[in-house]
This record gives C-alpha cells, structure tokens and sequence, in this order.
C-alpha cells in the first residue's frame, strides 16, 4: 500500500516532545522526545501498554496540557508560544474531543447535548445533520439515560464532529462497550474521516482495531517505536473483539 501521507500536509506535528510529572522530589517522564506528525484526511491508531504516554500525548496534541520540553505545531502554528487565549481558540474552533467516558448531560436530550458546542462553533453543521453522521437520527430527543453505552458514545461522537473539527482525538472511545456496539462506533468514525477528511487519532488497547487505520504508531516507555502505514485496511464490521 503507497503512503499517501507523504503527499498531504501536516496538521500536527510535535517534535522532540518530553513530557515530565513532578510530585515532590518523584520524576514521572511520562513521554521522551516524541516526534510525530498527523496528516490532512488521515486515520491514525495509537497503541501501547499502559503507562506508555497515549494518553498525555493525545492531551498535548489537543491542547489540553503542554509539554515540558519540545514543540507542538498546528499548521504553521507553534502551540507551545501562544497565549492560554489562543490555545483555548485553538481547541474550541479545530479540536474535537472523544473519551471513554461519555460526559454528556443527563438532564439534556441528544439534540441538546449537541447543541451546546454549535451554539458556540464557528461554522457548525446542526446537531440534527451531526445526530444523523452518528448514525441516531431516531434518537435525537432521548435523554441520555434512555440510551444505551454505544449510542451515548455516538452522541458524543456527534458532539465532537458538529463543529467540522480538523482533528478528531479519541481516547479509547470503545473502552466499555461490547462489540456489537463498539463496531457501531468504529463505524461512525470511520465515516466521518471518510466523509469528513477529518484528521483521526484514535487509542485503543484492542490492537486489532489498529486494522482500520491508515497509519499505526506504537508507544512504549514515552517513546515512538513504531510508526508505519497498515499494509492493508478492513472495514470496522471486520474487527475481531
């Protein structure tokens, strides 16, 4: 399978980043000079054991925390020299953001859940257009808890997409669902890099979803060790739970 990563931009690229925890006098060097970027349209997967540094890397990524040494670009935008300002503009108008946990508001409908990041986007779809990409447009007046795990993680979905982000960083998004549910997920995701030519990071500890991504980089102790194309992509219905 050609590259094809070598022929678009770059929409994030770190270089060099280290990241350390300090409590008292303890060290914690959760990641060591990490060099990786993200490309237009692409879908790249994350793996690593536990304590491999996913997690903060993808919070660096978007914005969320800074590293302690090296360089963050969005673009041609150095995100470790600007403003605290400019580094909130940067995730609520390019960033949106997919946890295992689905932090929606119980006392809200899907549509409302929704509603609360258009309502502030620059250019947003309607949170029906975003419910429907999800896949749950016969669910957009339920309140969360008259949905299931997957469809409260596809509002959730619908959530991050509605304000045509550049970059979708999910964080283990299928973590605490079954598979029937978590392949809707994946489905969804899938659609919307495809459909959308949203920039996808996605970490997971199912390493056989790393089969649908473009691209796979693997973490171990705070390090890159591999960072490869996938030689040949499946459908997400494909992948073995």
């Amino acid at each position: 399978m050609r590259d094809e990563s070598i022929t678009r931009s770059a929409v994030l690229r770190v270089e060099g980043v280290t990241r350390v925890f300090r409590t008292g006098t303890v060290e914690v060097h959760a990641l060591r000079g990490v060099d990786l970027a993200l490309h237009e349209g692409e879908m790249m997967v994350l793996l690593g054991a536990s304590g491999s540094g996913k997690s903060t890397l993808l919070n660096i990524l978007g914005g969320l925390d800074q590293p302690t040494q090296g360089r963050v670009f969005f673009r041609d935008q150095d995100l470790t020299r600007v403003s605290d300002t400019r580094l909130t503009a940067f995730r609520r108008d390019h960033v949106g953001f997919v946890f295992q946990f689905y932090n929606l508001v119980p006392s809200l409908t899907a549509r409302e859940n929704v509603a609360l990041v258009t309502e502030i986007a620059k250019n947003p779809m309607s949170p029906e257009e975003a419910l429907e990409r999800a896949g749950l447009a016969h669910r957009m007046d339920h309140f969360p808890a008259e949905l299931s795990g997957g469809e409260q993680q596809r509002v959730a979905i619908a959530r991050a997409i509605a304000k045509r982000p550049e970059l979708l960083l999910c964080d283990e998004p299928t973590g605490a669902l079954d598979s029937k549910t978590g392949i809707k997920v994946l489905e969804a995701l899938d659609e919307v890099n495809r459909d959308l030519g949203t920039a996808t990071i996605l970490i997971t500890h199912n390493a056989d979803i790393q089969r649908i991504a473009e691209r796979v980089v693997v973490l171990a102790d705070g390090k890159v060790v591999r960072d490869e194309p996938n030689p040949e992509r499946i459908a997400p219905s494909e992948v073995s739970w």
